[in-house]
């Protein structure tokens, strides 16, 4: 693996440099810090422009074939740009699901079809996706999926039930993993995966209230929903495939920008432990050295997973990607709080929580979604280790 930057890199890192310091000013300069973890309400409107800006002037998407809209970047300017973006203070990206996740599968496997229809609308930030896999009974099981698409002439209905649907409220689309053969023998062999528009009848976002006052999360309820039969991506029955390969593009180079945005957190953390003096306390201190160090594991670890994985499957490595950093950022939250002492008690106002509130109370979620960590023990032993279920 080789950690070195080339002097394009280089080049690369100064123009993305200049272009959030040129762009994050004026309207976007409220934006700087905002809509991360715990925090994915705020600003959308504006957010939702910044992120047209990006698409318009070509900062979306980087990684992509330039034949779909992106610009074929290596992963190490991916990398750069993800790692340059938090250092600036970039806001959380509204259209990530899109970019990162159903992107990538259609260039993958989708059709021509679906991509000159779907991919032109990610990379401009017209449309916004979210993700329909979990359901009350198919948490981290997506075999279990019951949610049913029946084929009436040319058009899937849609019935069930999807939950933790991060985004629900604002897209305009979701990629729905639904059960289209209910006799097959093996489970995972009768999935299709949908695209299913969100906006029409049978079609109801419920909000899932958080502790910290937010509804990132919303159950989904398809009653008679509908999409073209033309909108099941990679051929009928072949979901679990497709959607497998959905999850391992979620290991992609946005990961860099999720670690540098642990970084920042970390800084802020180390920062206010010497203005308040907690950093002489030798259990912080330990605590404090204890995270730099598991952060910088982190990033390691992701590069060597980066450099060696394939298009759409993952190297055993990455199966221990998910439970480390939601360990080590769970960790940090509560590190946070310690910190904090008996400030971390008092909020800005009766309804508006500091950052760091924010981050401990969200960060409880990290060891649940996504896969929780009793799950990823499974993944991690019957997959990478192989061991019996």
């Amino acid at each position: 693996m080789d950690l070195e930057f080339t002097k394009q890199d280089q080049v690369f890192r100064e123009a993305v440099q200049a272009w959030l310091q040129e762009s994050l000013t004026g309207e976007f300069a409220v934006l700087k810090g905002r809509g991360g973890p715990g925090d994915e309400h705020a600003l959308f409107a504006e957010r939702l422009a910044w992120e047209q800006k990006m698409g318009a002037e070509g900062w979306k998407c980087l990684g992509w074939p330039e034949s779909a809209g992106g610009r074929d970047l290596p992963l190490s300017q991916q990398m750069i740009f993800n790692e340059e973006y938090v250092r600036a203070g970039g806001p959380g990206q509204l259209g990530h699901i899109g970019e990162t996740l159903l992107g990538p599968t259609l260039i993958h496997f989708g059709d021509d079809d679906q991509r000159q229809r779907f991919l032109p609308n990610i990379v401009g930030v017209k449309e916004l996706w979210c993700q329909g896999y979990s359901e009350p009974n198919a948490g981290s099981d997506l075999a279990n999926v019951q949610t049913t698409a029946e084929l009436d002439g040319d058009e899937w209905v849609i019935n069930g039930q999807k939950v933790w649907t991060s985004g629900a409220q604002w897209s305009q689309w979701c990629f729905v993993i639904c059960r289209t053969d209910r006799e097959a023998a093996r489970k995972h062999a009768g999935l299709s995966y949908l695209l299913v528009p969100m906006d029409q009848e049978g079609v109801d976002v419920r909000p899932i209230r958080q502790m910290s006052g937010e509804a990132e999360f919303n159950e989904v309820f398809f009653d008679n929903a509908r999409t073209s039969a033309a909108n099941v991506v990679g051929g009928v029955n072949n979901g679990w495939r497709v959607a497998m390969g959905t999850l391992a593009f979620e290991r992609g180079a946005s990961t860099l920008g999720q670690q540098a945005q642990f970084e920042r957190e970390l800084n802020e953390i180390t920062d206010i432990a010497r203005r308040n003096g907690r950093i002489d306390d030798p259990g912080i201190r330990a605590r404090l050295a204890d995270a730099w160090m598991g952060l910088k594991i982190m990033r390691l670890s992701a590069l060597r997973t980066l450099a060696s994985a394939d298009e759409a499957a993952l190297p055993p490595a990455a199966l221990t990607t998910k439970i480390y950093w939601a360990n080590w950022h769970r960790d940090l939250g509560k590190l946070a709080m310690d910190v904090l002492g008996l400030d971390s008690e008092i909020a800005d106002s009766r309804d508006e929580l500091t950052q760091l509130q924010r981050l401990f109370l969200f960060v409880r979620s990290d060891t649940i979604y996504a896969g929780s960590n009793q799950i990823q023990r499974n993944i991690i032993a019957e997959r990478a280790l192989g061991l019996p279920r």
